[in-house]
């Protein structure tokens, strides 16, 4: 199956193609183009000259065809769903479960398009402001960069894609290179839906090579990136006066006091852990459980892993596949060896059975291990018992990430002061950090990244705020 990018409307052929492989079976699923810079600036062309429609359409419009996307792809949802299993190894039911959230984000999209609204300001409450009338606008920005990751292909594009198009941008979006078919596919559905000729255009390749022409190009005005911090620095440090919003790493954190229902707790920290093998930007790594838990937590923690089923990411009993490619794999499994060799106890998993690395848990990891300090990105995770929870939102906040983290307490005073010292995006209380609805500001703190998305706030992050002021 061989495939084209999508610009201006058109499907263009490119000059190279890569074959593309399934996580699963290693087999390949679909030929990719490559884009080379003429292509890449073809996108951009058509992106600009496709913001002078945006711009002029009116709210309604813009609503409409949105509504028309969600409304497609809810029809098509099977089909999505198949893409995603298929080309991520996402268990087809987890894969259904983020179809029916991209649904979700565009007709959040197409109802923010209609809410999009400045402010009057009373001028006369500054001295020599008298006799004026002021007030706000919020208008596009242009031409938007939209490089998105391999783990939720259709929802995290649709969180940079739905919020620029209400706001009335054009979009070149560059799509990991293992999950092109679910931007392919959207590219459908917005042609369907009415998009105009170049309101969105789909460039696949190296993110090397497309990547680094929009960071460049002085015509792409905003840039929304959700991936590895290196590159996210990488690209803040070179965008200039772009506007730049990121979404990087985690090494999300759930701590358990000593008040809390465990029996209740538990299936909630499995589904945070090891949803899509752990590949999830606010999956739970780390469980600090308050000591008179921690052995009936890990108990019934590690009993309820080992439940958890691996197979063809097709399948409908698969609770987990292989992780997106062999490396991650392998550097997975080195973490945890090295945890191992500093005094951490393998509870359950740490194998590599049929391309798959079990779901892993791990105790007594030492805080300088990498499994613990660094983004594992895989169905891995540390449970460690501490002496308070002030002990463990000290531990939460001693790293480099801040995305989300979960306290599961009974005592609400407790919970105010977690809330109040936690030093992440958002603090769940008696949630996992997992949690997410799409539209709720969702973003982090350190090197997880600047910026919000959730349909409301990243329109903010992708418009220009336009100040009038009428002498009367």
């Amino acid at each position: 199956m061989k495939k084209n990018c999508f610009i201006g409307g058109q499907w263009v052929e490119a000059s190279v193609y890569a074959p593309l492989y399934s996580p699963y079976s290693g087999e390949e699923i679909a030929q990719i183009p490559q884009a080379d810079p003429e292509t890449v600036q073809k996108a951009i062309d058509a992106a600009e000259e496709a913001t002078a429609v945006m711009r002029r359409m009116p709210a309604y419009q813009r609503a409409a065809i949105l509504e028309k996307m969600s409304l497609l792809m809810d029809e098509r949802l099977e089909e999505a769903a198949r893409i995603i299993a298929l080309e991520a190894g996402k268990p087809i039911k987890t894969a259904r479960g983020e179809v029916i959230r991209t649904i979700q984000t565009y007709k959040f999209a197409a109802e923010e398009a209609k809410r999009i609204h400045g402010e009057t300001l009373p001028l006369d409450a500054a001295i020599g402001g008298e006799g004026r009338l002021a007030y706000t606008v919020r208008e596009p920005l242009g031409v938007i960069g939209a490089i998105t990751p391999f783990n939720f292909p259709m929802n995290l594009v649709a969180h940079k894609v739905g919020p620029a198009l209400a706001a009335g941008n054009a979009v070149v979006l560059k799509p990991a290179s293992q999950t092109p078919l679910s931007a392919f596919f959207l590219a459908e559905i917005a042609e369907q839906a009415g998009a105009p000729a170049g309101a969105l255009n789909v460039v696949t390749g190296s993110g090397a090579s497309v990547g680094d022409l929009l960071v460049k190009d002085p015509r792409v005005k905003a840039l929304t990136f959700t991936g590895s911090p290196a590159v996210g620095i990488d690209i803040r440090n070179r965008a200039g006066l772009k506007r730049v919003t990121l979404e990087l790493g985690s090494n999300s954190a759930v701590i358990i006091d000593k008040d809390v229902n465990v029996d209740e707790v538990i299936p909630r920290c499995i589904f945070g852990a090891f949803a899509y093998s752990g590949q999830v930007c606010i999956s739970v790594q780390r469980i600090y459980v308050v000591k008179d838990r921690f052995e009936e937590f890990v108990t019934k923690f590690v009993a309820e892993t080992k439940k958890l089923r691996g197979g063809d990411s097709l399948s409908e009993e698969a609770d987990y596949s292989a992780m997106i490619n062999p490396r991650e794999t392998e550097r997975a499994v080195n973490w945890i060896e090295e945890a191992k060799q500093n005094g951490a106890r393998v509870e359950c998993g740490g194998e590599v059975v049929d391309r798959m690395l079990q779901p892993t848990v791990l105790t007594g990891v030492p805080a300088d291990a990498k499994v613990s300090c660094q983004e594992v990105f895989g169905p891995v995770v540390l449970v460690n018992a501490v002496e308070s929870v002030q002990e463990a939102i000290g531990l939460v906040n001693d790293s480099r990430y801040g995305l989300q983290a979960g306290l599961y307490t009974n005592n609400l005073s407790l919970a105010l002061q977690a809330a109040d010292e936690l030093h992440v995006g958002g603090v769940m209380i008696n949630d996992i950090p997992t949690f997410r609805v799409d539209h709720m500001p969702y973003g982090g703190v350190k090197e997880s990244g600047m910026g919000r998305e959730g349909v409301k706030y990243a329109i903010e992050e992708l418009t220009e705020l336009k100040l009038v002021v009428v002498k009367k």
